[in-house]
């Protein structure tokens, strides 16, 4: 009978502590709130743009470069001035080339001489011939003197026109209305024909501004260039300073063909320059207006996560959890983007204590300043 008490006893001691060993320990609770700042969506109106690196070309352009040979007598323009098309801009010494001009004037004079007299010859001839007075190879001897002088006056003719040219080489004009740049050469240089480059002249206004673009983006240009309805607005530059230029741009030109190793194309914008701002070789930004225009969802860009390509935000529920949702983003504005879709006005979403959130996560929320 003892036996079977100490049974019992031992039993119920074993029953009561395996009790406590599967007892909840106090103190332990389930996974804290997590604490974040939040804020609620509102739309703001905005002004999208996308910002491009480019650069700005003249329309045209053109070395200066001498085309016969001799020595700088005269410079007629200063360094960075505007000249008009056909004002003179340099002069190779033109005594050489004045001289073979009168020389090859003087030798048209002689042959047309000549063939004045070959011709009289000839008509005598004939006349003679008709007489039978002459014999019929004297006739035939006079025909061929007059074919001869008028090869003879085409030549000279020809070689007064190679003179000229050259004499009118030795003076180089503007071809366009530009300004010239910085001489290349002072008064007696020596220059051959092709060298050296004596200056360069570009256009002023318009003045073309270039810039890329990535292939996958040529659809949205390509529509662009082809609508009617494309006002020169969509387009304006923005300089290193930070400074908008004053003037708006016309979208012109798409290149020909994609880069076969950079996957980018060249497009073209030209903008008005009364005021000379604008200058050959400038890198700017070109900004261009995209569909974030007007009323949109704006949120600040501290609060889009990034996952494989793909942006994310966490937005709160009603039992205060959180869920991941997509977005599809726009234009940064400062601190700011545009979402384009994903979340509407209305939606609150966490700005802060992302990094500790999870989807499904409890929050505990704070308002943010914004």
């Amino acid at each position: 009978m003892n036996l079977s008490y100490k049974l019992v006893a031992f039993s119920a001691l074993i029953l009561a502590g395996f009790s406590c060993g599967q007892k909840q320990p106090e103190g332990q609770q389930a996974p804290a709130a997590v604490v974040v700042t939040t804020h609620t969506l509102v739309k703001k109106s905005v002004t999208g743009l996308d910002e491009y690196p480019a650069t700005l070309v003249p329309l045209n352009e053109v070395e200066i470069r001498p085309q016969i040979g001799g020595y700088i007598t005269n410079i007629y323009i200063k360094d960075g001035q505007e000249v008009k098309k056909g004002q003179k801009l340099y002069e190779i010494d033109r005594s050489k080339y004045s001289a073979s001009l009168q020389q090859a004037k003087a030798q048209i004079q002689i042959v047309e001489a000549n063939l004045a007299k070959s011709e009289k010859d000839y008509d005598r001839y004939k006349r003679l011939d008709a007489q039978d007075a002459i014999a019929k190879q004297t006739l035939d001897y006079a025909q061929t003197e007059v074919q001869n002088a008028k090869a003879q006056l085409s030549a000279a003719k020809a070689q007064y026109e190679s003179a000229a040219t050259d004499y009118s080489y030795s003076v180089l004009v503007a071809p366009f209305d530009g300004t010239i740049g910085i001489s290349q050469v002072r008064l007696g240089t020596q220059v051959s024909p092709g060298q050296p480059v004596l200056n360069t002249v570009s256009s002023n206004n318009p003045m073309a501004l270039n810039f890329v673009i990535n292939e996958s983006e040529i659809p949205r240009f390509t529509r662009m260039l082809k609508s009617e309805d494309n006002p020169d607005s969509l387009f304006t530059i923005k300089f290193s300073d930070g400074s908008v230029y004053p003037f708006t741009g016309k979208f012109t030109t798409i290149d020909r063909a994609v880069g076969r190793q950079s996957g980018t194309i060249n497009l073209r914008v030209q903008f008005p320059n009364p005021d000379r701002d604008l200058i050959a070789g400038m890198t700017v930004n070109i900004q261009v207006l995209n569909e974030d225009i007007g009323e949109q969802v704006v949120i600040p860009y501290r609060a889009v996560t990034e996952q494989m390509g793909e942006y994310f935000v966490y937005v709160v529920q009603a039992d205060n959890t959180v869920k991941q949702q997509n977005v599809i983003l726009g234009t940064q504005i400062g601190d700011d983007i545009v979402v384009r879709s994903g979340v509407t006005a209305g939606a609150k979403i966490v700005v802060t204590g992302i990094q500790k959130l999870r989807e499904g996560a409890q929050i505990t929320e704070q308002t943010a300043t914004k």
